[in-house]
């Protein structure tokens, strides 16, 4: 485990370095060049035409900087749930290995425990470290000790609790995450209505054009946020779906194929 916080540290450092330039690439090149042309152009047909009502665009719902920030965000929280997904999908691979080999009606017997074990013992270093291998070496190692089946259950009950906490602890940088994104737009909330008060002596001549672009701002920001954290809320849900599963399955392994064959 202690060999993969470096790795684990890495790449959420790497991921939001790569969401950072790629989504700032897509405003540079794509999304403020046709939200200005888009602007322009409904500014053009209302100088035109008073009565012309401005279409919605997709660009200028998203052209702010509070909008830029949420989908940063979002990507580097998909990246991280990503990442933790494949680990997820690597430890229940795990799961279809049948690493105690007993046949129904076989007992293990505590002499039998070293023998059991070596099928365990030989898997790849990294493997090792999941929670299946672990439950099952710490289980038979408590029934070479004790012979006590009851202490060999409540072993592989505790091991799974402590993986199943350490998972939902590791999910904390994701929920900040989820947390900041709405919060971000309610600054731009903020940021958009206080500029709207900022042009009101304009909106009381007559020109409410500032106003009105102000609080497209304001309410843009909060749509888009708000929109972004239920996608990002979702995802961050059904990954713990997937953990918490792991776990039950990982606990029912051990009870299916170790504990129920125990003989002291």
């Amino acid at each position: 485990m202690k060999r993969q916080l470096p790795v684990e540290f890495i790449f959420q450092l790497f991921s939001l370095f790569v969401a950072i330039i790629l989504i700032h690439g897509i405003y540079v090149s794509i999304v403020r060049p046709n939200a200005t042309a888009v602007l322009e152009e409904q500014s053009i047909q209302v100088n035109a035409n008073p009565n012309y009502v401005p279409e919605r665009s997709l660009f200028v719902v998203i052209k702010d900087l509070e909008q830029e920030a949420c989908f940063i965000l979002m990507l580097w929280a998909i990246s991280l749930m990503g990442y933790k997904s494949l680990t997820s999908l690597r430890e229940r691979k795990i799961l279809e290995m049948d690493l105690i080999p007993v046949n129904q009606g076989t007992s293990i017997l505590p002499e039998d425990t070293r023998e059991y074990s070596r099928p365990i013992q030989a898997l790849p270093e990294n493997q090792q470290s999941y929670l299946l291998p672990r439950a099952l070496l710490t289980a038979l190692h408590r029934f070479r000790s004790t012979r006590n089946i009851q202490d060999v259950s409540n072993s592989v009950r505790a091991i799974c609790e402590s993986e199943s906490e350490r998972l939902d602890s590791e999910l904390s940088m994701i929920r900040y995450i989820a947390w900041a994104i709405p919060s971000i737009g309610f600054l731009g909330t903020v940021r958009g209505i206080g500029q709207a008060l900022g042009q009101a002596h304009k909106a009381v001549q007559g020109d409410i054009a500032g106003v009105t672009q102000s609080l497209g701002v304001a309410f843009n920001s909060t749509f888009v946020a708000l929109l972004i954290s239920i996608v990002v809320m979702f995802l961050m849900h059904y990954l713990q779906l997937t953990q918490e599963r792991m776990v039950l399955d990982t606990e029912e392994y051990c009870d299916n194929r170790l504990i129920q064959h125990l003989q002291s």
